[in-house]
């Protein structure tokens, strides 16, 4: 790997996102965020300064330094800790043993391209599972994109899709859940200009449009191949939406900070918005983050003057009455009109819990785990049966977080599984360099430890009800957990997405987007480059490799972008040989461990992907992709099925570019022809059977 000057930094270290997005999507998936004020301006660290430091303090700036860094801390073999008691004793950090383990992944990669399409490798075929529009509910209508109606919207599958997992029923039959993030009404209705003029209908569209889906799919045949089931009884069904009646539970449920005139005792929410990733639970639920939802109220200048420092750190303006873009919600429902009611805002960015197999349930907000831009949580176990759930809060310089259950699960017990989200502690993490300075001689030797590494800790925010942030209530800490995360002295990161632990290594993975704004008082002489534009791959390994730990450490095994850039980063492996790949966002393992990266916003002139990409072994860092998406489309999910023959991805906003419009779309898939652009989720197999990543 070529040297780097001096004087040029990794991208990973500085950020402003541009290129990659259509100004449709800035303005429908976010409310534009990247164009407005960044939203922290507490005095943290940067994860961005920390590698930094870590790496002038060697007296060295160069790929190979990085590589040094990365492959020297790489969770590359490490397995939970419940499964290899040897673990421990190994090493104290939770790394160590070698780097031997098979990938499986042997399919040839696609190459980038513009094309109107879901394109596969050779051998795999593909195609929509279910898309914008289609019946969910039995009896349901049709779609009809030139009369749509808000009834009918509610029985149909919801826009743009993102988070996708299964439950199966059966070696024949699975349901699907599959989150509807946001809706694109410039592409949903023609002659859209506004919500100023939007009809009320489309708004209550809108609204439905929103939320999640639960529909039963069927195999094909005996291949990879999933359907939408379309007759008989379909009884798990079922549509969540922006009025779906929902609760609170956890400790800040009944908080005053939570009262509404409709519900006086701050119990009883309504609906949900933005839901972006999400993740499973091991009792069989969902749980569904709502991410974006700041951008849906208006009027933040009317609330009570105390309550403004809490909604700017929110993101919602507290000196405009109606920002621009605004879908005007508040139009047909007075409960987004702020100056009405102001707590209304504080009911929304939880993570939602939702029964797929009972469709009469009341989907829960769980308290116990901060309010935030929630991209998702992912759950696992502690060595000692408590559950986890990992967490990223999507927004330039935001926080990455984990809740631990104080009770343990126990299998079957579904009573008691029930409430393990309810009480225990909320974590935020800091990242720090800590190679010592004495045994560091500007070589790039490894010092006596044989680690260029990181470390960092999980810092409590909140324990049931005991508030571990100076001056902040358990109940405040939990509505405005990125105030209580900016006092403890938590990192600020290049927006931390999806968080997700590896099932066989036991490593816990981070997608971090890119940084679209680093201030200038982050640039210095040693910093000179304002570009993370590409974002990066963290591997965090936990103490003796527990869920449960309280410190860990932390490596890059990939620093993305274009291989021919010297300052990018594929785990070691020969940059010649892999995919270039930029902005991850989702992430997933296959059964083999195999880290599998979907992308939002490529900014290398392609359009976004999945990819795959081994984390142990000497395959480690060999990224491939896997799958391209249509025009104007954001990859989303992913999801490799249980048995390995099918790969689930979610093809938001198709067509979603700019000057787009229905009169004049940029895209027509999935239906070809001149028809109009529908997110869908769709599966790719291997025509032959084999596993995916064959």
């Amino acid at each position: 790997m070529a040297n780097l000057s001096p004087r040029r930094l990794l991208p990973l270290l500085t950020s402003p996102h541009k290129g990659g997005r259509a100004a449709l999507t800035c303005r429908f998936r976010c409310g534009n965020q990247c164009a407005h004020d960044v939203l922290n301006t507490s005095d943290n660290a940067y994860f961005g300064d920390v590698v930094a430091e870590a790496m002038s303090r060697r007296g060295v700036l160069r790929a190979g330094a990085l590589g040094a860094l990365v492959a020297g801390v790489g969770v590359t073999t490490a397995v939970p800790a419940a499964a290899d008691p040897a673990v421990e004793a190994r090493t104290a950090s939770g790394f160590g043993g070698d780097r031997h383990g098979g990938s499986g992944l042997r399919f040839t990669a696609v190459p980038p391209n513009t094309d109107d399409k879901v394109t596969v490798p050779e051998g795999y075929e593909t195609a929509p599972v279910v898309r914008w529009g289609d019946p969910v509910l039995p009896g349901a209508p049709a779609f009809d994109f030139e009369n749509q109606t808000a009834a009918a919207q509610a029985a149909q599958f919801g826009y743009n899709c993102d988070f996708v997992t299964f439950f199966p029923l059966g070696q024949q039959r699975g349901l699907l859940w599959v989150n509807h993030e946001y809706t694109d009404e410039n592409l949903m209705f023609r002659g859209y200009k506004s919500g100023d003029t939007a009809s009320e209908e489309q708004i209550r569209i809108a609204l439905a449009a929103h939320g999640g889906s639960v529909v039963e799919v069927e195999r094909v045949g005996r291949s990879g191949r999933w359907k939408l089931v379309t007759q008989g009884r379909r009884r798990y069904n079922r549509r969540v939406t922006a009025q779906t009646p929902m609760a609170f539970s956890g400790p800040a449920a009944g908080s005053d900070l939570l009262k509404t005139a409709a519900d006086p005792a701050g119990a009883r929410p309504l609906g949900m918005l933005n839901n972006c990733a999400g993740g499973t639970t091991p009792w069989g639920t969902v749980l569904s983050g709502e991410e974006n939802f700041n951008q849906y109220f208006v009027n933040g200048n009317g609330v009570p003057e105390a309550q403004k420092p809490s909604l700017t750190r929110y993101g919602v303006s507290a000196t405009t009455g109606i920002p621009s873009g605004n879908r005007r919600f508040d139009r047909v429902e007075e409960r987004f009109d702020l100056a009405k009611h102001p707590n209304e805002v504080n009911r929304f960015g939880w993570i939602v819990e939702i029964d797929p197999f009972d469709p009469d349930s009341t989907p829960v907000k769980r308290t116990a785990l901060g309010r935030l831009a929630h991209e998702g949580a992912t759950t696992s176990l502690a060595g000692d049966g408590r559950v986890v759930a990992y967490m990223g809060d999507d927004s330039r310089f935001e926080y990455v977080y984990k809740f631990v259950s104080r009770k343990r699960y126990i299998p079957g017990f579904d009573r008691h599984n029930r409430t393990l989200l309810d009480e225990g502690t909320l974590y935020v993490a800091r990242f720090t360099g800590d190679s010592p300075a004495a045994e560091i001689d500007g070589t790039g030797k490894l010092p006596a430890d044989g680690l260029f590494d990181g470390s960092g800790e999980w810092i409590p925010l909140v324990t049931g009800d005991v508030s571990h942030v100076p001056g902040m209530t358990a109940q405040e800490v939990l509505v405005y957990t990125r105030l209580a995360a900016d006092k403890v002295g938590a990192t600020k990161m290049d927006r931390p997405e999806d968080v997700e632990r590896n099932p066989v290594t036991g490593g816990v993975y981070v997608a971090l987007t890119n940084n679209s704004n680093r201030t200038p008082a982050q640039v210095d002489e040693a910093n000179p480059r304002p570009s993370n534009k590409h974002g990066h791959i963290l591997e965090i390994a936990e103490r003796r490799n527990d869920a449960g730990a309280t410190t860990f450490a932390w490596s890059l095994p990939l620093v993305c972008g274009d291989p021919d850039d010297p300052s990018t980063y594929f785990g070691g492996f020969d940059k010649s040989k892999v995919s270039p790949i930029s902005c991850p966002d989702n992430v997933a393992f296959d059964a083999e461990g195999n880290l599998w990266i979907s992308t939002d916003g490529n900014q290398l002139g392609a359009h976004d992907g999945l990819f795959a990409m081994p984390v142990r072994g000497s395959e480690r860092g060999h990224l491939r992709q896997f799958l391209s998406v249509p025009v104007g489309a954001e990859t989303c999910g992913p999801l490799v099925s249980p048995d390995q023959r099918s790969v689930f991805v979610a093809v938001q906003h198709p067509g979603e570019t700019n000057g787009a419009t229905p009169e004049a779309p940029t895209s027509h898939w999935p239906d070809g022809g001149t028809s109009q652009p529908r997110p869908a989720v769709v599966v790719a197999w291997h025509r032959q059977g084999k596993k995916i990543g064959s």
